[in-house]
């Protein structure tokens, strides 16, 4: 008979395999792995699904639809037009694209600040003659850095939170931004200096007529209102987030209450609502629960973090631990998906701290930051896949310019994390 510790990590194993060789959906492999310990007796059916009623599973869903007002009604196209206003040079214009990317996929998924941004930039690359291959990865690689500024700005810190919350402690709203506001300031700063030189500059073709990238969307037809409603719902959910210890409601319903003013007020319909819910996000994200569920379970967790902890020798330091959590994560994320490698390696880092008996919020802000560093390759997150085409770029381009990011990302990470998340507090 098989032990079901052999079990889970089998399945684990399966999803690695499969989630870096991306044949099959990553929501489709999660959820295999979710019915397959359910099939195979690990997790009972209401263990293997509670991902569905999970409070950070619900925030996504809201958040989606708050999400997409902004970009339906025009707002965010607002927004990013506002940076031609100060950018007249091609290094400004990179700069001020970082900033406002940054903050936007601090709040709303990064994937769809990239692809509302993605137009913006083409039209003003086609307006300032400066080459768009230029513009399109500092756009890309400040969503993932961004993503870092809070605790809905990436699907991975929620799964964090998640995991957290199952023992009793949790982070609070801003608390990313105490590495990850840093890192993307440091990040612009690279770019402004040394990253824009290392930019491949092709002189490619236009765009085809039918590429989604070169049809211009026209939201002059869009009342006034609407988008002020859009902005202001998106402002007052944030706010209502930031404040919820104070006004004592949760994060998700907070999310709700703005996601259906959007829809009641009709600035989203509710047929557009219903589309922006990502299903593929909603079903890795369970499916990683389950997985997550599984290692604690099962005892999996425990046994890949012994032997992780036994191969660091008696009494690891806990700044060569912390560096070995972060470059896994960094490297997994690289080849596949940022939100898979965080559902994957945080069970194993929540098992690392309880062997060593770490603090787990330490540990798991290595592992979550670690697994944002998706610069090196075009298929670490979806927006790096986005532009690869766009901006005829190659393979080699990304590691040109991620991989001294991750360098430089490491670094700030290896400084302030034993600051701000020291392992034995």
């Amino acid at each position: 008979m098989i032990s079901p510790s052999i079990i889970t990590l089998i399945f684990m194993v399966f999803a690695v395999i499969m989630f870096a060789w991306e044949k099959i959906p990553l929501s489709i492999t999660a959820m295999i792995v979710a019915i397959g310990l359910t099939v195979t007796g690990v997790l009972d059916p209401t263990e293997a699904f509670a991902g569905f009623v999970d409070g950070n599973v619900l925030l996504f869903m809201a958040m989606f639809i708050v999400g997409a007002a902004f970009f339906d009604t025009g707002m965010a196209q607002k927004v990013g037009g506002a940076i031609t206003k100060f950018a007249k040079t091609e290094r400004k214009l990179i700069i001020a694209v970082m900033i406002i990317t940054g903050l936007m996929s601090g709040f709303l998924s990064n994937t769809g600040t990239a692809a509302v941004l993605i137009p913006v930039v083409i039209g003003l690359a086609a307006k300032s003659g400066f080459s768009k291959s230029r513009l399109l990865l500092p756009l890309v690689l400040a969503s993932a850095m961004g993503g870092n500024l809070s605790l809905i700005g990436a699907p991975g810190n929620l799964i964090a939170q998640s995991a957290l919350q199952e023992i009793g402690m949790e982070f609070g709203f801003f608390e990313y931004a105490k590495v990850g506001l840093p890192m993307l300031i440091i990040g612009i700063i690279y770019f402004g200096l040394i990253g824009y030189k290392l930019l491949p500059d092709r002189k490619e073709d236009p765009l085809n007529d039918d590429s989604i990238y070169s049809k211009k969307v026209d939201y002059s037809s869009v009342p006034k209102w609407k988008q002020y409603v859009a902005l202001i719902v998106l402002i007052l959910t944030i706010v209502a987030m930031v404040f919820e210890k104070q006004i004592g409601i949760k994060l998700y319903v907070s999310a709700w209450i703005g996601a259906m003013v959007l829809v009641a007020t009709k600035v989203i319909s509710e047929k557009n609502a219903m589309k922006s819910i990502d299903m593929n996000t909603i079903l890795l994200f369970v499916g990683s629960l389950a997985l997550a569920q599984s290692m604690v379970k099962s005892g999996a967790g425990d046994l890949l973090a012994n032997s992780i902890v036994g191969a660091l020798g008696e009494n690891p330091s806990p700044y060569i631990l912390l560096f070995v959590i972060f470059m896994l994560s960094a490297i997994m994320t690289n080849f596949m998906s940022n939100t898979a490698t965080t559902a994957l390696l945080v069970p194993i880092s929540l098992s690392i701290a309880s062997v060593m008996g770490a603090d787990p919020r330490a540990v798991l802000m290595a592992t979550v930051i670690g697994g944002s560093c998706a610069y090196a390759t075009p298929i670490g997150m979806p927006a790096n896949t986005m532009v690869y085409s766009i901006g005829g770029y190659r393979f080699i381009d990304y590691v040109k310019v991620g991989a001294p990011l991750i360098v430089i990302s490491t670094i700030v990470g290896m400084i302030l994390l034993p600051i701000f998340f020291p392992f034995y507090p």
